[in-house]
Order: C-alpha cells, then sequence, then structure tokens
C-alpha cells in the first residue's frame, strides 16, 4: 500500500457509531494506517439514524457516548494525526426503507454531540448551555425524549 502511492492522494475515513466502540483496536488501526504511510485520518460518528432501521426519536445519550470514546482515540493517538471528525445523521438505512429520525428530533443530540466534541467532553454544565441554547428546561440523554 505504501509502495502504491495512494497515502500521498487520500485521507482515510473511520467509520464507527457504536456505544462502546474499541479505543484501543482504533488507536492500532491509526498506527497501522501511519506504518503504511496515511499522515492524516478522520473519523465518522453519528448523532441520530445509526441505532435502527425504524428508529423514529433519537436516543442521545448513545450518540453522546460515541462521541466519548472518539475523543479518547483522539488522546491516544499521535497529536497531528486526527484531520477531522464527520457526524453523519443517516436519514434511511437505504433507498427502498422509510425515513428514520427526522432531523428536527435529532437537534438535541447534535447540539449535545457538538458541545461534547468542542469542549472535549460532557458534564452538568455543557448540558445546561445545551438547555438554554435549544430553549429547553429538561434535556433527557438516557431515554428517548419528545
Amino acid at each position: 500500500l505504501s509502495e502504491s502511492g495512494v497515502p500521498q492522494l487520500v485521507q482515510p475515513m473511520i467509520w464507527d457509531y457504536a456505544a462502546d466502540l474499541d479505543v484501543e483496536g482504533k488507536v492500532r488501526l491509526i498506527e497501522k494506517y501511519r506504518r503504511c504511510g496515511f499522515s492524516k485520518v478522520w473519523f465518522a460518528s453519528a448523532f441520530k439514524g445509526a441505532t435502527g432501521a425504524n428508529q423514529s426519536l433519537t436516543l442521545i445519550g448513545h450518540h453522546l457516548k460515541n462521541h466519548l470514546q472518539w475523543l479518547q482515540v483522539a488522546s491516544r493517538s499521535p497529536a497531528d494525526v486526527l484531520e477531522g471528525i464527520t457526524l453523519t445523521g443517516w436519514q434511511r438505512y437505504d433507498h427502498f426503507s422509510v425515513l428514520c429520525e427526522l432531523f428536527p428530533v435529532a437537534i438535541p443530540s447534535l447540539a449535545v454531540c457538538l458541545q461534547a466534541l468542542k469542549n472535549g467532553g460532557y458534564s452538568e454544565k455543557i448540558k445546561e448551555n445545551v438547555e438554554k441554547l435549544l430553549g429547553m428546561s429538561n434535556l433527557e440523554i438516557d431515554t428517548f425524549m419528545r
């Protein structure tokens, strides 16, 4: 792979939407990419639409845990390796599936995930900031919020 010249032309994106992703496995994968000549990698997470094809509401806690895991991967990787993170928001699982988790119900999840990434973690203060930004009185992380 390193002799092909591909590592000078592209940057790989590592996708994982799990709330319990294998942090050490991802760090090892990044090390393998580096040994092949890739200088930068991207991470791909999801703020909605990755927990079930017929899901109608977004479970914020699942996506928040995923982003916190990605922050751990970033902190255990060389400082210059991460080019960025893509927050995907899947609308359907394939072109023949029904729509799932429409964008309006996922806005709180997007806000929580972005704030967690921006602040390098999640706390009660961040929760309060998101509630204030969205004009919400009680942001529910671990239940399906309506």
